[in-house]
């Protein structure tokens, strides 16, 4: 029974992939909407130069009729020999345009695919970003991008290709001799079928090629980013023998992958090859006699003419033989898109023209800035909920402390209020057009100026606006300290700076984006009391008219706030009764 189980799910197996695939080639051809045009341009081109192949055939077998066989005159074959130029410089023409259009189709793809990576990784937030390797996330706007190019250069004309142009040149040779004729249909089939079986193989060591690529890029960049925790710890020579395993596992897929592709253009060149001999052989058993299915022999110029078009019939095979691990490669790209990003990222479409909130309407303004209604969280990885039931009303203008122990939730609810984490039940409503900007106890800082870490939020936001922020989250009060100033350079997350200082560099440039509702936390940690009642007194000027939500175990902010939350209880009080509590 068991041995049998395997062999009934196999179609199933089967329709799965089968479906996997359409739906994986459909989404690749969403990828170059944008870009229709060029597609069919560079299609219509490369169809035009197959059929103007024939008539190069025919001037070519023509003039060697006429002049060599029946020796006619060399200025009876000119209007010929013109032709056969201008045919010759119209292909060139039309391949140039051809490769133009198909590279122009190629970039609009690989915009569009690291747009919609780009608006995906958003979508799904911060917190699924930190369960996830950057390193593997990178290499979906790099690599992958990259695998699906020659896709859409090389793979997709000439599939057009496959499809006209050896129809055009059979019907000609047919025209000419049925035999030869017969002798390209009944051997062409047999390209495709074993191209395909091959290409079988091919699909899945790419998309395996990339998974180990994805995987040691992942591996490399997570060690780059702890290099000084694996040196403190002596793990440098143990993680470098890692770093040289993974890049062994790319090796030996890489490998793998470039032994089939050779393998399947062996298959190719076989059966191409021998079906051009046997029309070779036809013709010359029948100009020796030997062979005889016509009533008379064929003209010198009409063997010539069929001999000339049997290698262009298979060569568009040819060159889809050759690009078809272009489509491979994009399918297993795709894959590979799909298994990171738990789906394909579709387009995005924008909230209104100018790419701004739409404003509220004028009974939409009177709701309050923010609710909650009956929110029960769960942090990312943890096994229990830390806040069930919870409802919440935020007024315009007013300062809500939430107050409890470390592990009672306070993190996670700004988390929820953010949009970052989703409730594992009830609903957070913003009010139409709000904009709520989050300052966590661990902002990112990028290795750059504290001007350009600011600026983040604003790219053109002047410098009396950046001094005015920073002076409103005290980072003047560090940074005048600094060689620079705010033109100081600062490392990769912070690197230089303290961790309170690290927090007001992300306070200062949450400020920059002037929202509506502020969500702060430990805004005030690691500061000194003359520090903190400084800060404080600029929030209060700032932050007049804005809501602000803020995360503390300072006495000194409870007493700053209008209302306090305590948590894990849930309890609504004045900010006397929370600093007794």
């Amino acid at each position: 029974m068991s041995a049998a189980e395997p062999t009934a799910d196999a179609p199933d197996r089967d329709d799965e992939s089968t479906r996997l695939r359409r739906v994986r080639t459909a989404w690749l051809a969403d990828l170059a909407r944008a870009a229709k045009g060029r597609q069919r341009l560079a299609s219509l081109c490369i169809s035009v130069s197959g059929a103007l192949l024939i008539g190069q055939a025919a001037a070519i077998a023509w003039l060697v009729q006429q002049v060599l066989v029946e020796r006619a005159p060399l200025a009876q074959g000119l209007p010929v020999l013109a032709t056969l130029a201008v045919i010759l410089v119209v292909r060139t023409l039309l391949g140039s345009v051809t490769q133009a259009a198909a590279g122009d189709v190629a970039d609009a793809a690989r915009l569009s695919l690291r747009e919609r990576v780009f608006a995906c990784l958003l979508g799904h937030g911060p917190l699924w970003l930190r369960q996830r390797r950057t390193g593997e996330l990178g290499e979906l706007m790099l690599h992958h991008g990259d695998a699906i190019e020659n896709y859409y250069s090389g793979f997709l004309p000439v599939r057009t290709e496959v499809v006209v142009v050896p129809l055009l040149i059979l019907a000609a040779v047919a025209w000419v001799d049925w035999v030869v004729a017969l002798i390209l249909l009944f051997t062409a089939p047999l390209v495709p079928f074993f191209m395909m079986l091959v290409g079988w193989g091919a699909e899945a060591a790419g998309r395996a090629q990339l998974g180990e690529l994805a995987r040691m890029s992942g591996h490399f960049a997570d060690r780059i980013k702890g290099l000084g925790l694996l040196r403190l710890y002596g793990r440098g020579e143990a993680e470098l023998a890692g770093i040289e395993a993974a890049a062994e596992g790319v090796r030996v897929r890489t490998m793998k992958v470039l032994r089939i592709a050779f393998l399947s253009s062996t298959v190719l060149e076989f059966f191409a090859s021998v079906s051009v001999a046997m029309v070779a052989l036809y013709l010359g058993l029948s100009y020796l006699g030997l062979m005889s299915l016509h009533a008379t022999v064929p003209t010198l110029g009409a063997g010539l003419f069929c001999l000339l078009l049997a290698p262009e019939f298979y060569a568009p095979l040819r060159r889809l033989a050759a690009h078809y691990h272009d489509r491979a490669n994009a399918l297993a790209a795709a894959a590979e898109v799909e298994r990171l990003l738990q789906t394909l990222p579709e387009d995005e479409a924008t909230i209104a023209e100018d790419g701004m909130p739409l404003a509220p309407e004028p009974a939409e303004a009177a709701l309050p800035p923010l609710q909650a209604h009956g929110l029960v969280l769960r942090p990312l990885g943890a096994t229990h909920d830390v806040l069930q039931n919870l409802d919440l009303q935020l007024e315009p203008g007013q300062r809500l402390a939430l107050v409890g122990p470390s592990g009672s939730g306070k993190s996670t609810l700004l988390e929820a209020l953010a949009g970052w984490l989703p409730p594992r039940a009830g609903r957070v409503q913003l009010r139409p057009g709000l904009q709520v900007a989050y300052a966590s106890q661990r902002p990112y800082l990028f290795h750059g100026t504290i001007a350009e870490n600011l600026r983040l939020a604003d790219p053109g936001a002047s410098d009396a606006r950046l001094r005015a922020v920073a002076e409103a989250a005290q980072v003047l009060q560090f940074a005048q300290r600094l060689p620079e100033g705010l033109d100081t350079l600062i490392g990769e997350r912070g690197f230089g700076l303290s961790g309170g200082e690290a927090r007001r560099i992300g306070l200062a440039r949450l400020l920059l984006r002037d929202p509506q509702v502020l969500l702060l936390d430990e805004p005030t940690a690691f500061l000194d009391a003359e520090t903190e009642a400084a800060l404080l007194r600029s929030l209060a000027a700032y932050a007049r008219g804005r809501s602000v939500v803020v995360a503390t175990h300072s006495p000194a902010v409870i007493a700053w706030a209008d209302r306090c939350l305590l948590l894990p209880d849930r309890r609504l009080v004045e900010p006397a009764q929370a600093v007794r509590a």
